[in-house]
C-alpha cells in the first residue's frame, strides 16, 4: 500500500467513534518559561491512555471477515497492546499480545482486563516480535504491527490533521520518537499541507533505535535499558519498510534527552499543568526545558503528550 496524505484522511473517517479527537491546550507554564507560545496535544486522554488507539483501530477496521474470525496478534511495550486489546474487544476479534518481561505490571494488567491473551516472549522487543510472527503463522492470526504498517501510520497521522484544524498558524511540532509511526504519520500529514511546519522527534538517550538508524541510514539494533521512557524502547525491525524512510525524509531534527531531563519534565507537567504523563510522553517537554529545542519569540510550538500509562508508584517516586 502506498502511504499518502489521502490514506490519513481515510483513516480519520474509519477511526471515528472508537478513537477520539483529543484536545489541544495552551500551556501557560511552558509559554512563560520559553520563548513563543506552547501548546499541548493531549493524546493521553484517549480511552486506552495513548495515541496508539488510532493506528490499531485503522488497521483492524479493514480486516476481512475470515481474518476477524481467526484473530489478531501483536507485539508491544504496553500501549499498542492495550490499544489492540481494546479495539479487538470493541470489534469482537480474538487477540493475542506478545510482551517482553520488561513491560510494567500495570500495563500487563490493563491489557488482560480487556480480554486479550498475553504471552511473555523474550527479554527484548525484537525477540517478542519474532515470537509474534511465528505465532501468527502457526495460528493463522493477522499481525497488527505497532508502527511499520501503512494503515497504522495513517491512523497515527490523524493527530496531524487535528493540529492543522485547531492551530492553523503552527510553526513546530515536537513528537516522541520510538518506532516512528506517530512521528512519521504526523510529519506526512503536516508536510502535505504546509512543508514549512517543522517536525522534531525526541527520544531518550538510553537505547534510541530510530535515532541511531537515521544516523546510520539503515536499521540499527540497540541494547534495551531500564528507562523512564519505557514506552519508547525497542528496535525498529531489521526489515523496516516505512517508518525509517518517513523519519529520515520528513523529520527536521531529532534530539535525545537524559533520564534526569525526563524526570524534570514529568515533575513540571504534574506540578505546573496538573497532567499525568508517562516518561516517553514527556520527552518533548524535556527537550524544551533543557534547551535542546529553542523556539523563537514568534513561534507557536505544539508538544504531543503521547500517553499517560505510567505506574502510579513510579510517578510518585519521581514527582515527590
Amino acid at each position: 500500500m502506498t502511504l499518502t496524505a489521502r490514506r490519513i484522511h481515510e483513516a480519520r473517517r474509519r477511526i471515528r467513534g472508537i478513537a477520539q479527537r483529543t484536545p489541544l491546550l495552551h500551556s501557560p507554564a511552558l509559554s512563560a518559561a520559553l520563548p513563543g507560545e506552547v501548546f499541548l496535544k493531549l493524546e493521553s486522554v484517549q480511552e486506552t491512555g495513548s495515541f496508539k488507539l488510532r493506528g490499531a483501530v485503522n488497521r483492524m477496521a479493514v480486516l476481512a471477515p475470515e481474518e476477524r474470525r481467526r484473530g489478531v496478534i501483536t507485539v508491544s511495550t504496553g500501549n499498542h497492546g492495550r490499544a489492540v486489546a481494546y479495539a479487538a474487544h470493541r470489534m469482537g476479534i480474538p487477540a493475542v499480545v506478545c510482551l517482553t518481561d520488561r513491560v510494567p505490571e500495570v500495563k500487563r494488567r490493563a491489557i488482560a482486563a480487556l480480554g486479550a491473551e498475553i504471552r511473555i516472549a523474550g527479554a527484548t522487543q525484537d525477540e517478542a516480535e519474532a515470537a509474534a510472527h511465528r505465532i501468527a503463522e502457526a495460528e493463522g492470526r493477522t499481525m497488527i504491527h505497532p508502527f511499520d504498517d501503512p494503515l497504522v501510520i495513517a491512523g497515527q497521522g490523524t493527530v496531524g490533521l487535528e493540529l492543522l484544524e485547531d492551530l492553523p498558524a503552527l510553526d513546530t511540532v515536537v513528537v516522541p520518537l520510538s518506532g516512528g509511526g506517530l512521528a512519521g504519520g504526523i510529519a506526512l500529514a503536516l508536510e502535505s499541507a504546509d512543508p514549512g511546519i517543522r517536525v522534531v522527534g525526541v527520544s531518550m538517550e538510553r537505547g534510541a533505535a530510530m535515532y541511531e538508524s537515521i544516523r546510520a541510514g539503515s536499521p540499527v539494533e540497540v541494547e534495551e535499558y531500564e528507562t523512564l521512557a519505557d514506552c519508547l524502547s525497542g528496535g525498529i525491525g531489521a526489515d523496516n519498510r516505512y517508518t525509517l524512510d518517513l523519519c529520515r525524509r520528513l523529520l527536521d531534527a531529532v534530539h535525545l534527552v537524559s533520564e534526569a531531563e525526563i524526570a524534570e519534565a514529568l515533575r513540571f507537567l504534574f506540578r505546573e499543568e496538573r497532567l499525568v504523563a508517562e516518561g516517553g510522553a514527556a520527552v518533548g517537554v524535556a527537550a524544551l526545558l533543557s534547551g535542546k529545542i529553542c523556539p523563537s519569540p514568534t513561534d507557536r510550538t505544539v508538544v504531543v503528550i503521547s500517553g499517560r500509562n505510567i505506574d502510579p508508584d513510579r510517578l510518585l517516586s519521581v514527582v515527590g
